[in-house]
C-alpha cells in the first residue's frame, strides 16, 4: 500500500493566471520558495530553495500539459501532481496529490507533514494571486537553522 497526500483549494482567478503562478519562478518566489533556477517546463531539471533551509531541493521529471497539469519529482520516492480545473465562475480548482511512499510509521509522519505543507502552499498561493499578500513571509522563520 502506498500513501498519498491529497489537498485542493479554489482560487478566484482564471486557470491561465493560476498556472503561471505555479510555473513562473518570479511569482512562486512571492509565496512558496525563495529561489528557483528556472520555470517548471516539460523536461526541465531545476532546484528550489526555501527561505527556512540552507539546502536546495532538486526538481526533476517535470511534465506540464496545457494549463491543466504540472507534475514533478522532488523526493525520489514520490511524484507530485498538480491539476487545475477551470470552474464556471472563471475561478480555478487546484488539486495537489503527492504519492509513492510505502506505508510504515516514518512515512505516516511524512504524509501528515506533506499534507499540511501542500495545504499551506495552496493557502499562500491563494493569498498572493488574489490579494498580493505574501502570507508565507516570516511564517517559518522559527525553523531556520542557526
Amino acid at each position: 500500500m502506498t500513501l498519498e497526500s491529497n489537498v485542493a483549494l479554489q482560487i478566484q482567478k482564471p486557470i491561465n493566471e493560476v498556472f503561471d503562478g505555479i510555473v513562473n519562478p518570479e511569482k512562486m518566489t512571492k509565496y512558496f520558495i525563495s529561489e528557483s533556477n528556472g520555470r517548471l517546463d516539460d523536461g526541465k531539471d531545476l532546484s528550489w530553495k526555501f527561505p527556512e533551509f540552507p539546502e536546495k531541493f532538486p526538481i526533476t521529471k517535470v511534465i506540464t500539459k496545457g494549463n491543466s497539469l504540472i507534475s514533478f519529482v522532488w523526493d525520489p520516492e514520490t511524484v507530485v501532481t498538480i491539476t487545475l480545473e477551470q470552474l464556471p465562475d472563471n475561478s480555478t480548482l487546484v488539486s495537489v496529490i503527492e504519492r509513492g511512499k510505502e506505508l510504515n510509521e516514518d512515512n505516516l509522519n511524512w504524509v501528515l507533514e506533506n499534507t499540511a505543507g501542500w495545504s499551506n502552499f495552496l493557502a499562500c498561493m491563494k493569498a498572493y494571486l488574489e490579494y498580493g499578500i505574501q502570507l508565507r513571509r516570516g511564517a517559518y522563520d522559527f525553523m531556520r537553522q542557526t
